[in-house]
């Protein structure tokens, strides 16, 4: 079973472009979605600060508990999924989502703004197992990986822009503006969700609309598939590269080299750049999951090389310094690219097709138990033996035994898949003309 697009010719610009019209709405949705989130993130440390009155060790505790209950919502969220189909559960939670931006100029205090963010957290819930499950479910099975990293680079280029549209709100130097920023990014969660419903349905949706949903699926569910359990496990302990990206590389460039701060900018720019462009190369070659398990490989290499290059840049001075980090921090966006690829393999082959949001949550679980622990332990070990190695090594070394546990794991999930997933395909083939107004 292939699991990306073959033969695409096109030119290296052309094919930034996503090939097919159902890729191109995706990709659409993606950009719509991130540029609302990116301009209320860019500004939120003011905004909960400044407009709701809260100081930084509230906002820490809120957002702590506020990712609690989107913890502890997953699993359930993905039952709902699948009992009433992916698109209606993804377009009202985009919808309730936007509500909750609504809301927040009117909120004050920690009280107020954890209501609200717990029933954020409660749609988001629901939207990330939503959003996957339909994704997987209404692409054919060859398009699925690399539609994907065209969605991870709209992703990308919406958080820019959004990025770019927080900074101007932030740059009048006007509280006011700042606190009704979330209402731009309501009005961009609203017409996402009206995008979506024009999206087609996929055969889970039609499932649910025949009634054929209500009777439970055949076979045990995920939470009896320890081999799927342990891999988005692994999969999370791999992606707390982004805890490398974003928290411990600019906390030790700032206390333990002389680099200059600017050169942060630098850093997170040059990420957004390979980030927008590179996901559809580099996707290209996850097509079994022999090619995903590989892809891990090169992610720990990546991620393994940016240790070993950041750990030495205590010990350098002046350009020497600017061009380790530098390069330190673009190991671990390879690191990062080359584990989505593998990522989107896993839950393209290993999931259930009548249970793909069950599996999402249990998914989102296990990847959180995987990762959640990593921005405390890794800057401590990074940040606690200065001008030693032992913090740096430790932490390779942890990425190296995921990797190392995470192929038994697919293979477990894969003899679990053999035995009891269905073997064809279920459902009519998905009509790809979006619906009508």
């Amino acid at each position: 079973m292939t699991t990306t697009l073959p033969g695409d010719q096109r030119g290296f610009f052309a094919r930034l472009i996503p090939p097919t019209p159902l890729s191109r709405s995706l990709a659409t949705q993606s950009m719509l979605f991130s540029t609302g989130e990116g301009a209320f993130n860019t500004g939120s440390a003011v905004f909960l600060t400044q407009v709701v009155g809260m100081s930084a060790a509230q906002v820490g505790l809120a957002l702590t508990l506020v990712g609690v209950a989107e913890f502890l919502f997953a699993y359930p969220a993905g039952r709902i999924v699948d009992r009433l189909g992916p698109k209606r559960m993804w377009a009202g939670s985009t919808v309730g989502r936007a509500g909750c931006f609504v809301a927040l100029p009117f909120v004050d205090g920690f009280q107020q703004y954890l209501m609200v963010g717990v029933v954020f957290a409660i749609f988001g819930s629901i939207g990330g197992a939503s959003h996957g499950s339909y994704v997987l479910d209404v692409l054919p099975p060859d398009e699925r990986v690399e539609t994907r990293a065209y969605m991870y680079s709209s992703l990308n280029l919406g958080f820019t822009l959004g990025a770019a549209i927080g900074g101007v709100a932030l740059a009048t130097g006007s509280l006011t503006v700042v606190q009704y920023t979330p209402w731009f990014a309501a009005v961009l969660m609203l017409a996402n969700g009206f995008w979506v419903t024009k999206l087609p349905a996929a055969p889970h949706d039609l499932r649910v609309a025949s009634g054929e949903q209500r009777v439970k699926p055949p076979g045990p569910g995920p939470t009896r598939n320890i081999g799927w359990m342990l891999t988005s496990f692994f999969t999370g302990t791999l992606w707390t590269n982004q805890v490398l990206l974003n928290v411990v590389i600019p906390l030790w460039l700032v206390e333990a080299t002389d680099a200059p701060r600017v050169l942060l900018a630098f850093l997170f720019g040059t990420n957004t750049v390979l980030c927008i462009f590179l996901p559809a190369y580099t996707a290209r070659g996850v097509r079994t999951l022999q090619d995903a398990l590989r892809y891990t490989w090169w992610s720990t290499a990546f991620f393994v090389g940016s240790c070993l290059i950041t750990m030495v840049t205590h010990s350098t001075v002046g350009l020497v310094t600017v061009f380790l980090v530098w390069l330190g921090h673009v190991t671990v966006t390879g690191a990062e690219l080359a584990i989505s690829g593998a990522s989107w393999a896993f839950e393209a082959e290993l999931m259930d097709p009548l249970r793909r949001g069950e599996y999402q949550g249990v998914g989102e679980v296990s990847r959180a138990l995987g990762g959640q622990w990593a921005p405390w332990l890794y800057t401590g070990l990074a940040l606690s033996w200065i001008g030693g190695s032992e913090g740096w090594l430790v932490i390779a070394g942890i990425i190296v035994v995921a990797t190392l546990g995470i192929g038994p794991s697919v293979r477990m999930a894969e003899r679990f898949r053999d035995t009891h997933f269905p073997t064809e395909p279920i459902g009519d083939p998905v009509d790809l003309t979006p619906e009508s107004a």
